[in-house]
């Protein structure tokens, strides 16, 4: 009699992953990083300090006892700004329109996973078919490449207005390009592989193929670089942000932070630093996960 092999349950899964995680420091130290964040933002959507919108205190005040980081120009209290900060790049998106509608899931995540979507499917279709899909592709992708990123940028907003969808619209646009190359190189390698010739043989579609035999195949990568992109996303975010036409009021942005204690640098010049050190943290924690992932992931293998 065969033996039988038992399932892992969920919770073994679980241990597997965050084994995987705990077995690199460089892993280990981005997911700290990255869960400060996390935390600090879902203690906001219950509890902030202050009103983060209150001018309630002397303006330009450094850390005290009262304001932890201390207040801005306007008298508001900084740490509190800075937690309600982590919801519109982490947790939750405004869609427009009448009333206060919000989705889950902050802007940086739905930018990543716009351009994931938009991407992956550009890239399967180019490597996969070839021929004059993959010139096509490849040619609408190069002349997107050929534009700087903040250039892009301008234009959808130019066309569209602020708002958080066009942000994450933006983000979608500009990210796509490199997760299509990847994904096509993914392809390219992946359908010269017996089970996708075998797939072929029992007349199985093309978008069978993609989405259920080499997408499977070639999540690894791309799910590091999903990750890698989250940190690009959230400089993009704090980049709009600083020029002033990234996310609209009235959560505040980051990189809008930073810009506005610009004005007033030589008065409180650490009003500048907690911001641009929030975007820094959060972005060098999420690199340093997925690269230490990627290393335990390919060791994995090997």
């Amino acid at each position: 009699m065969k033996a039988k092999t038992k399932k892992k349950s969920r919770l073994q899964k679980f241990w597997d992953s965050v084994s995987l995680i705990l077995a690199s420091r460089v892993a280990t130290v981005g997911s700290i990083m990255v869960l400060f964040w996390l935390v600090l933002a879902f203690i906001s959507l219950f509890w902030t300090p202050y009103d983060y919108n209150a001018s309630d205190f002397l303006q330009n005040l450094g850390p005290n006892p009262q304001n932890w980081l201390g207040t801005d120009h306007l008298g508001r209290d900084i740490f509190s700004r800075l937690m309600k900060g982590t919801q519109v790049v982490l947790l939750k998106t405004r869609l427009p329109g009448e009333g206060n509608i919000i989705i889950p899931g902050g802007v940086a995540i739905w930018g990543v996973i716009g351009s994931m979507a938009l991407g992956v499917t550009m890239g399967l279709n180019a490597g996969y078919r070839g021929g004059w899909w993959d010139q096509v592709i490849m040619q609408i992708l190069d002349a997107l490449i050929a534009f700087p990123r903040i250039v892009l940028y301008l234009v959808v907003i130019a066309a569209l207005g602020q708002g958080d969808l066009v942000v994450i619209l933006a983000i979608s646009i500009t990210g796509a390009p490199g997760v299509a190359r990847l994904a096509r190189s993914l392809a390219m390698d992946i359908k010269t592989r017996d089970y996708i010739r075998a797939a072929e043989t029992r007349g199985e579609s093309v978008w069978y193929i993609m989405f259920k035999e080499i997408l499977p195949n070639a999540s690894g990568p791309l799910l590091v670089d999903g990750m890698l992109r989250v940190g690009y996303a959230i400089f993009a975010i704090g980049t709009l942000g600083f020029l002033g036409i990234g996310l609209p009021p009235p959560d505040p942005d980051w990189g809008n932070m930073v810009n506005e204690a610009r004005r007033n640098i030589f008065s409180n010049q650490l009003a500048v630093i907690w911001p641009a050190l929030a975007i820094a943290t959060l972005v060098i924690g999420l690199n340093l996960f997925a690269d230490g992932l990627r290393e335990e992931m390919t060791r994995y293998q090997k």
